[in-house]
């Protein structure tokens, strides 16, 4: 992986947040396809999508998400992968989650195992909807929060209940919580539990997500490891000298001017699509 193109994608509302956090935080259909335009022309292939409701929060209704994704895809095409997001946030059951997705039938999901296969009662279910989301060759990725999560990761695969078909993981520096700042050095727990994974993660893409300020920092670190970067205003608003963003283009720009200091290239999204088989 060290010799791909770096994937960068976007994040760019989350669940949480609204235009009282960031005047530029874009949550309606018109004000996604806006941010998703800027941020191709950044230079991210990939948008990781959250909707909302009218009033506001958190929804996965496929009827939320129907009018948002025909948006972006009115200002970008086939310019970005669009990955849409099955976070629970307290709302949604693992039956919830699996239905939207099934409803939509997107061409990229994240899914966490601790939301989707919580226990071992869940496992079979959970496995039926991963066999039919690799099938149907949707992209995939799984959310891991935590060494452990990595080690679970390792051991469903081992037992099948995540399918043998290209996939890639996302592992989160940190906590959604006030003054949550990641380091660069909170990688290492889960790249040791990664290399320990042997043959199971040794052809697997990984990406990273982190908070606050040093995110860009916690971005380039992982291109140099051999990984991927997911940034934007869910995670951080603020650029690496503590002021705040205009907008989430300006975090990719960020990432992207780096990048090519260092003379790595940036994945398309026709290059990530290839990935998975799409």
């Amino acid at each position: 992986m060290v010799t791909k193109p770096i994937a960068i994608a976007v994040a760019p509302n989350g669940a949480r947040k609204t235009h009282a956090d960031h005047p530029a935080l874009p949550i309606t259909p018109d004000e996604l396809a806006a941010c998703a335009r800027q941020c191709v022309d950044a230079g991210a292939a990939m948008l990781h999508l959250h909707v909302r409701r009218p009033d506001g929060t958190h929804s996965l209704a496929p009827d939320d998400y129907r009018p948002a994704i025909a948006a972006v895809q009115r200002a970008v095409g086939d310019a970005l992968v669009i990955q849409i997001t099955t976070e629970a946030v307290g709302i949604y059951t693992p039956e919830q989650q699996m239905a939207s997705v099934r409803a939509l039938q997107p061409e990229a999901i994240s899914a966490a195992l601790r939301e989707l296969a919580p226990d071992a009662a869940h496992e079979a279910q959970a496995a039926r909807f991963f066999g039919e989301l690799a099938a149907a060759r949707t992209a995939i990725q799984y959310i891991l929060y935590s060494a452990d999560d990595v080690v679970r990761y390792r051991d469903l695969r081992a037992q099948g209940v995540l399918p043998d078909t290209p996939h890639w993981v996302l592992f989160v520096l940190g906590r959604y919580s006030a003054g949550q700042r990641s380091d660069p050095s909170d990688l290492l727990p889960f790249l040791q539990a990664w290399a320990d994974g042997g043959d199971i993660t040794a052809n697997v893409p990984w990406a990273m997500c982190a908070f606050g300020p040093r995110e860009a920092e916690c971005a380039l670190s992982a291109a140099l490891l051999g990984g991927h970067a997911r940034l934007g205003f869910e995670n951080n608003m603020a650029l690496p000298d503590g002021s705040t963003a205009p907008d989430n283009a300006a975090l990719v720009t960020n990432l992207r001017r780096h990048l090519d200091a260092l003379h790595r290239p940036v994945a398309s999204a026709a290059e990530l699509r290839s990935w998975f088989g799409r």
